[in-house]
């Protein structure tokens, strides 16, 4: 067997990382890509969703824009903050309304604002575009040990990793008209990361919403439509889906 010399290992070990690079260089491409295309396949997000045709485009810094809920300090639903809002109900003590991007970190606000908070809350509402997966799952284990119920409210939206907020409430529901929606997530964006690496990370990743979705009585199956789902895409459940996958636990012709 012919030993590499010094230098052939160094050029050997060049060859590798470049071709590591070119790997994460192209997937960042490929991520980047569909967000500039002039002709997108999917339609806008606030057109009308039918059965079998529920893949819409999805950008969490252009949603449609709806009125302020009433009684509330809340923005435009367009104009959603950059991480999560707690704002209580001003006429109903019980209800907390949580809106806006999951940043990393609200987890951890989330916990602050339960401490420090008088109320009982006993319903939650949910109006946001989702964001952070490991945040999400630790404010829907929050949620759950709470005992609440969640909502999302006719015309709001609950998408990315929203749904798994929603997932957490003993009683779920959706108004009319709800926009519940998932897709691919990204579980890592460090791409320093050798490309094996950010595989494990993502498996990893898919691992744990898998868990989290046994944990809450979540039929697994609804990540089926989340994987084939490209990021800049959203697929949005239909009521019958909702329902099938128990992501709402009332029936759509008594709610």
């Amino acid at each position: 067997m012919t030993r590499l010399t010094a230098s052939q290992a160094i050029k050997a070990i060049l060859v590798i990382q470049i071709g590591i690079a070119a790997i994460l260089f192209g997937r960042d491409i490929a991520r980047t890509l569909p967000q500039i295309s002039f002709a997108p396949d999917a339609p806008l997000l606030d057109e009308p969703i039918n059965p079998g045709d529920q893949t819409r485009r999805y950008d969490p810094e252009r949603l449609p824009t709806r009125p302020a809920r009433p009684g509330t300090d809340l923005p435009p639903s367009g104009d959603l903050p950059a991480r999560l809002q707690f704002e209580p109900d001003t006429t109903e003590e019980d209800v907390l309304h949580i809106s806006g991007t999951i940043a990393p970190g609200d987890s951890e606000r989330f916990d602050d604002w339960i401490e420090t908070t008088s109320r009982e809350i006993t319903r939650v509402t949910l109006d946001s575009p989702g964001g952070s997966v490991n945040d999400s799952l630790e404010i829907g284990r929050a949620l759950r040990a709470l005992g609440v119920a969640t909502e999302v409210e006719a015309g709001d939206i609950c998408l990315s990793a929203c749904p798994y907020l929603l997932a957490a409430g003993l009683d779920r529901r959706a108004g009319d008209d709800a926009y519940i929606g998932v897709h691919q997530h990204y579980f890592d964006e460090n791409t320093v990361l050798p490309a094996f690496l950010a595989v494990e990370d993502i498996q990893r990743g898919q691992g744990e919403v898998l868990e989290y979705l046994l944990e809450m009585d979540i039929d697994p199956s609804i990540m089926r439509h989340a994987l084939v789902t490209p990021p800049e895409e959203i697929y949005i459940l239909v009521p019958e889906e909702l329902q099938e996958y128990r992501l709402v636990t009332q029936d759509p012709e008594n709610s």
